[in-house]
């Protein structure tokens, strides 16, 4: 019997051999399928994309026009890593797949931008990244749109070796008109906050409007001043030349229209109606955002150096009076228009005068009346700027500013 198991024994042992070549042939067909399979969906599986942006679909003329050529961001990026410029507004969500993965991202023509193809590099693997593709924008279109535009973004992408399916997202392309006063975004630590951008309304401040020379020649006309100097006077000389200027535009019979809303419907941006230049002029209409703006723009045009006052709800302009800047005067624009001195002076009982002075003397006691509401609210409202409280500001148009925020025009 130990014989016969004896003989057996090197075919077992032959058998066994086998089954083990066999099994590790098994075991490396599996492995070189699951590496296959990882390879495959790395490099050329189907790569999800989207269309994204951080104002809730919506795109603002104005404040592309106020950046494009300084290169401001107003937007900040998506919470994520990014790669391109984020002042394009509008963003691609893509993975990567290895290391350095290449992207290229085609945007289709639409009435508002051309067709522009980008490249980028995402360096980190198997990352989600937001890209920013060069967006060619039609400026004389954005310039144009006065009222919201529905407008679809048709994006194809390849990732790596892979072409993605095409993506299309309407968004709303809003009126010129539209000012962005903010927006909410949220962080990476899950908290919501709001991303004040009121300093934008700087882009209706238009002192290279070319009306705006008909405007001053009229108030030389009045012989209020005789030139217009800036500071190259006292701080009387400079009053004088802000009276003049607000001595035409009541000439010109601007009336006060609290018209300020806007169509938007959005829970993730904030805007404000505002008119241009060109369209306060043609209406002979102002809002307070409206005159503080418009009157910024003339004061801007005569070398002065004028400062948006912001309030919540409210607006009104401020003037420095010496070139350093160290003193300054408030003006409540919306008193510009043909206006009942008792809705601001309730005690004094002005209006009844008002009958028996010549329109010189009526526009200048609105004028100092104008100035004194304008510092009694800042007087009011000292301890809210002084501690930076959300929604009051102060926001001088000065040489550094337009660095940053240019006039839109029209």
């Amino acid at each position: 019997m130990e014989k016969q198991k004896q003989k057996k024994t090197p075919l077992i042992r032959i058998l066994i051999s086998i089954r083990r070549w066999e099994l590790l042939l098994l075991a490396g067909l599996i492995l070189a399928g699951t590496l296959g399979y990882v390879l495959y969906h790395r490099l050329f599986a189907n790569t999800s994309m989207e269309i994204v942006d951080s104002l809730g679909g919506n795109i603002f003329p104005s404040a592309i026009l106020a950046t494009a050529a300084t290169g401001e961001t107003y937007v900040l990026p998506c919470d994520t890593p990014f790669v391109g410029t984020p002042s394009s507004l509008i963003g691609v969500k893509v993975r990567s797949r290895t290391r350095n993965t290449r992207v290229r991202v085609e945007v289709a023509e639409t009435p508002f931008f051309r067709r522009s193809v980008s490249e980028f590099i995402l360096p980190r693997a198997w990352t989600e990244y937001v890209v920013y593709p060069d967006i060619v924008w039609n400026f004389d279109a954005l310039r144009a749109n006065v009222q919201a535009t529905p407008v679809s973004v048709v994006v194809q992408a390849q990732v790596g070796l892979h072409n993605v399916r095409e993506r299309v997202r309407t968004f709303s392309v809003r009126s010129i008109n539209e000012c962005l006063l903010g927006y909410y975004r949220t962080f990476s630590d899950g908290k919501r906050r709001f991303i004040d951008r009121r300093q934008l309304s700087a882009a209706y401040v238009n002192e290279d409007n070319p009306l705006i020379d008909k405007v001053l020649r009229e108030a030389l006309d009045t012989r209020i001043v005789n030139r217009f100097v800036g500071y190259q006077g006292d701080s009387a000389t400079v009053v004088r030349q802000v009276y003049a200027l607000w001595n035409v535009l009541q000439r010109r019979g601007f009336k006060y229209s609290s018209i300020s809303n806007s169509s938007l419907s959005s829970g993730v941006a904030a805007a404000q109606r505002v008119r241009t230049f060109e369209d306060a002029m043609a209406s002979s209409q102002i809002n307070c955002l409206d005159g503080s703006v418009l009157m910024a723009s003339l004061m801007r045009a005569i070398n002065l150096v004028p400062i948006l006052v912001r309030l919540p709800r409210h607006m009104f302009v401020g003037f420095y009076t010496d070139r350093e800047q160290r003193h300054a005067n408030y003006l409540e624009t919306t008193m510009v228009g043909n206006v009942n001195l008792d809705d601001y002076f309730p005690d004094e009982k002005l209006d009844s005068t008002m009958q028996h002075r010549t329109r010189n003397e009526a526009s200048l006691l609105t004028f100092n009346k104008a100035m004194e509401y304008a510092r009694n609210n800042m007087d009011k409202n000292a301890k809210y700027f002084q501690h930076n409280m959300v929604g009051y500001t102060l926001f001088p148009i000065t040489a550094d500013v337009r660095r940053r925020i240019q006039p839109i025009g029209k």
